[in-house]
């Protein structure tokens, strides 16, 4: 198929929905699909206030449109709400496109708790933006609930996956050079530097051993300075991100908001048990004593998670590969009335039953 993401978030801003969507692309074209992507690199744009790796696309309209329209895509999935995703929704209509769309964080939750927005707002403002959409991917089933609630129809889960290939426990070993030799056991951040991921609530934790936040945004500067003890690494390539996080004893993910929690996923395949709040990100791949401990105290989940098997936790993510992921993003697609079930059954394969490998497909 021909397949076309628009999206407000992409890798080169270190974003964790960027970065999935980038591998989602990746999987999709091993399968052999063409993908097309729009994201805020092809327009002027701005990051929005607050929140990391996400940014304002300014005046994208013509040539946003411009673009759609050229990549001819027999799919369309719109993975945020922001500037380019409201673009892209109203170029659908206008056309008479089917789309679907991805939800992956409580708007509603985060802009009040950041911006004071009211709540009741934000939900309606979502609440239009989905209502067309073909099938609303939601990133959890937490939010899943909570847009049902809000009136969204036609909403299912669609959790990303994680590449067990290049997130391996073999990465672990005595000589870690990004890390060296630091005292144990390593606690360990990743992600954004920014006031909504409560990363100060993993630098005062009480706990023995050595600290380490891998990532940069807008709050390091000042931190930084505060906790000097702290070993502060920057945004590193995935391949010494794999590294490092093999090399770790514990994932502390001290986020309060919901999200997608990519690095949850990766500690769990590099077999780093993962200690969190009770936040619907980690809590929809954590059980108990699978993969890592959610607690209302980060320390105590932090103790609990160090007494983890790390074998038992990469058993546990083996479970959310990317071939599970693709899988269900490409049943979820809402594909173009000029597609034939002929045509399609040559792209996709069938079932030895004879029946279309990735779910009916609308005529």
């Amino acid at each position: 198929m021909r397949i076309l993401i628009v999206t407000d978030a992409w890798e080169p801003q270190g974003h964790g929905l960027g970065t999935w969507l980038v591998e989602l692309s990746r999987e999709l074209q091993r399968e052999g699909h063409v993908v097309s992507v729009i994201e805020p690199s092809g327009f002027r744009s701005l990051p929005w206030p607050k929140v990391a790796g996400v940014r304002w696309s300014l005046w994208a309209g013509q040539r946003l449109r411009q673009r759609m329209d050229a990549a001819d895509a027999d799919a369309i999935h719109i993975a945020t709400e922001g500037p380019l995703g409201w673009a892209a929704r109203r170029h659908c209509l206008a056309r008479d496109w089917p789309f679907s769309t991805g939800a992956h964080v409580s708007w509603a939750t985060r802009l009040n708790a950041m911006l004071r927005v009211p709540r009741a707002i934000t939900v309606a403002a979502m609440r239009v933006f989905h209502q067309p959409s073909s099938k609303v991917l939601a990133s959890s089933p937490a939010l899943r609930e909570k847009l049902r609630r809000a009136g969204i129809a036609r909403v299912g889960d669609w959790s990303a996956g994680v590449d067990t290939r290049l997130f391996t426990p073999a990465l672990r070993s005595p000589s870690c050079g990004v890390l060296g030799p630091l005292a144990r056991p390593v606690s360990l951040y990743v992600g954004p530097v920014a006031h909504e991921r409560d990363v100060e609530d993993f630098l005062g934790l009480d706990v023995p051993g050595s600290k380490v936040v891998c990532g940069d945004g807008p709050q390091a500067k000042a931190l930084v300075g505060r906790y000097p003890t702290v070993h502060w690494v920057g945004v590193l390539p995935r391949h010494e991100l794999a590294a490092v996080y093999a090399n770790a004893d514990v994932l502390v993910y001290p986020g309060r908001h919901d999200g997608a929690g990519r690095v949850v996923l990766e500690a769990m395949a590099c077999g780093t048990p993962v200690a969190a709040l009770p936040a619907d990100g980690p809590m929809q791949w954590l059980g108990p004593g699978q993969g890592g401990c959610v607690a209302d105290s980060l320390e105590e989940a932090w103790h609990k998670a160090l007494r983890l098997s790390r074998r038992q936790v990469r058993e546990h993510a083996l479970a959310y590969g990317w071939a599970q992921a693709v899988e269900g993003f490409l049943a979820a697609l809402a594909l173009r009335p000029r597609i034939r079930r002929t045509r399609m059954a040559d792209m996709t394969g069938r079932s030895a039953a004879g029946t279309p490998k990735h779910g009916p497909l609308v005529e």
